[in-house]
């Protein structure tokens, strides 16, 4: 009796989160599709990547033709994310990071969710972000668009539950990874303990998850001082 491989698709592998978890998933036997912006150091036979930009025209055929490709789908990760502090006299930054963090994932769910609807199975994580719950005046183009991604992904976890369809909104603070900006980062993970937490992310397939759990507690705190008044 032959075993079928898990196939999965990881968008934002270029580096961090993405390219780590990446090869975890590719020691762990799945056969794997990455597409992000650049090429990544992979080459292994189990592993295929398109490089191609998530707010791109062509970005949705894509991603189809790459989830054919692999034969069906039964993981998609969104790991793609920026961000940028704001310059008040030019906010192309920050709708550059809603297109980036918000609308790439929403375009993504939208080619995955109805192959994964018709299959009766699968499972759709997108990283989020405990800034998601603060009102920012460094980075509101980052806060903001996460704070859709959160809400969006659980939306959809509402929705898609009960066809057999899970999604994972995963919550993290600082991770050490470039995207880990200022001079304050507290509480920071190491990257390997966020691809720990994804892998049982993927296991369990809860609807929320924000690590670490200290930090996610003083955000909800925080969240109430920075609302504007």
């Amino acid at each position: 009796m032959t075993v079928r491989m898990r196939r999965a698709v990881v968008i934002g592998n270029t580096d961090g989160i993405g390219l780590a978890f990446t090869r975890r998933l590719l020691a762990d036997g799945w056969l794997v599709t990455g597409l992000s912006r650049r090429d990544n150091a992979i080459i292994v036979p189990t592993y295929a990547h398109h490089t191609v930009d998530v707010t791109a025209p062509d970005y949705p055929e894509v991603l189809s033709k790459s989830i054919d490709e692999l034969g069906g789908l039964d993981l998609c990760v969104y790991a793609a994310g920026i961000g940028e502090p704001v310059d008040p006299t030019d906010l192309g930054a920050q709708t550059h990071t809603f297109e980036v963090n918000l609308m790439g994932a929403v375009r993504t769910a939208a080619v995955v969710v109805p192959r994964m609807l018709a299959a009766g199975d699968g499972h759709l994580i997108g990283i989020s972000s405990l800034a998601d719950r603060l009102v920012s005046g460094e980075a509101p183009g980052y806060a903001g668009s996460k704070a859709g991604l959160s809400s969006y992904l659980m939306g959809l976890s509402a929705a898609l539950r009960r066809h057999g369809v899970h999604v994972t909104t995963v919550r993290f603070g600082f991770v050490d990874t470039k995207m880990a900006k200022g001079s304050s980062r507290p509480l920071m993970i190491p990257v390997e303990r966020a691809v720990e937490i994804l892998v049982r992310c993927v296991r369990n397939r809860p609807v929320l998850v924000s690590r670490p759990r200290r930090l996610a507690l003083l955000t909800s705190a925080l969240a109430a001082l920075t609302r504007p008044r």
